[in-house]
């Protein structure tokens, strides 16, 4: 009878740890979406933020700088943190600070107070992303580019459905309207509580299985390492050119096509809708065919089409920004999926180094191409930005990782 239950209860552990558990992983993504679509509001308001306080370009860049400075140095402390000792409700504070730092936003009155809302958004985003992304490795039941796929879309989901929103709720109203995002803050600390319940489940039945670290791949040290050295470089060249997409995007707009801030934000919520659905392709896409061929071709692919957009009416404006929103958006997936079996004992150290690297990238980023647009102008900040994504040509040398 002993023995009976005690196999029960091994089969009930194993059954844990190897479905995908879908319910887990839309929560996350959906948890995802509300941080993220926190996040977005910073760059949805710099246009208002910038005439109403009389901002330059290069403080408009060291905002972005500060911001993604808090959410990406401490992210790889935090996910070293937590793969010694799991947190399963750290999330909680992490959306705390994005909530506080969303009402301080609200009543900012000039740059300085601005950057201390803006950090204390980047802050939450440090320590919501590594333990959320080891979630949905966890009840990803194998499926693991799937699963981050379901994660990434939430959140860039959230990264275009802010702009559409403060276009139709702030642009007419005016800075304190930033509080009605509030709501969706809220809503997000009841998510990551029930998920955080989930996981605390499943941490208590892993300790009390004999449930292994499955090695991926037979690459010694030199490789692994090369490798995480060409997806960082991928990382660079991929974030400091989205960030002339994120952060000056409605500037370009409104420079060169002369349209309002409000009719910028529609062509913004356009592009990231696209970059929205590349994501989903990028995670199961390199489930079948393999990471290394997804993330070449969704890097150096969209370097046609960047170098195309500077001299692109409106019309073909939108177009090549749907193209390039969906070729290089479905790297990412593949990239931290890649990294994690690369060192799957490190899982939480490993996603909050490359998210950690990524914000880094994108507002160190910000801010050199907020100094040159002040010294030329927005349009030769995006000429100059089109070549960047010709360094996804380095994936070349990254090794096939199969499953030993």
């Amino acid at each position: 009878m002993q023995l009976t239950s005690e196999n029960n209860f091994e089969n009930k552990t194993n059954d844990f740890a190897q479905k995908t558990v879908f319910a887990i992983l839309f929560s996350i993504s959906f948890a995802h979406l509300l941080n993220d679509l926190l996040q977005s509001v910073i760059p949805s308001v710099y246009p208002i933020l910038k005439d109403k306080y009389q901002l330059s370009f290069t403080q408009i860049g060291l905002i972005t700088f500060f911001f993604q400075l808090n959410a990406s140095v401490l992210q790889p402390f935090v996910g070293y943190y937590t793969d010694k000792y799991p947190k399963p409700f750290s999330q909680i504070f992490g959306m705390f600070f994005s909530l506080c730092g969303i009402v301080l936003l609200s009543f900012a009155a000039g740059f300085y107070s601005i950057v201390i809302a803006v950090s204390l958004v980047g802050l939450g985003s440090a320590v919501f992303h590594p333990e959320s992304a080891r979630v949905s490795f966890l009840a990803s039941g194998g499926k693991r580019g799937l699963a981050q796929s379901i994660f990434q879309i939430g959140g860039n989901l959230g990264t275009a459905l802010g702009p559409l929103l403060v276009a139709f709720f702030v642009v007419p109203n005016g800075q304190k309207y930033i509080l009605v995002f509030v709501i969706p803050a809220t809503i997000a600390l009841f998510v990551i509580g029930q998920i955080g319940f989930w996981y605390k489940k499943h941490l208590f039945q892993r300790r009390n299985s004999d449930t292994k670290i499955v090695q991926y791949h037979s690459l010694t040290n030199f490789q692994v390492n090369f490798s995480i050295l060409i997806l960082l470089i991928v990382i660079f060249s991929k974030f400091f050119y989205s960030a002339s997409l994120s952060s000056y995007y409605s500037f370009f707009l409104i420079e060169k096509f002369k349209l309002s801030v409000q009719q910028s934000q529609v062509h913004m919520f356009i592009y990231l809708i696209a970059y929205a659905a590349g994501t989903i392709i990028g995670g199961p896409l390199g489930d079948k065919i393999g990471r290394k061929y997804v993330i070449w071709l969704s890097v150096f692919g969209a370097a046609p089409f960047a170098l195309l957009l500077p001299y692109a009416t409106l019309f073909w404006t939108d177009i090549l920004m749907v193209i390039i929103g969906i070729i290089i958006s479905s790297a990412f997936p593949a990239i931290i999926v890649y990294a994690q079996e690369l060192l799957p004992k490190n899982l939480g150290t490993v996603s909050g180094l490359f998210y950690g690297f990524a914000f880094g990238m994108g507002g160190l980023g910000s801010a050199l191409l907020g100094k040159l647009a002040d010294i030329t102008s927005i349009e030769y900040v995006y000429q100059i930005c089109s070549y960047l994504p010709l360094m996804g040509i380095i994936c070349y040398f990254l090794p096939n990782i199969k499953k030993e």
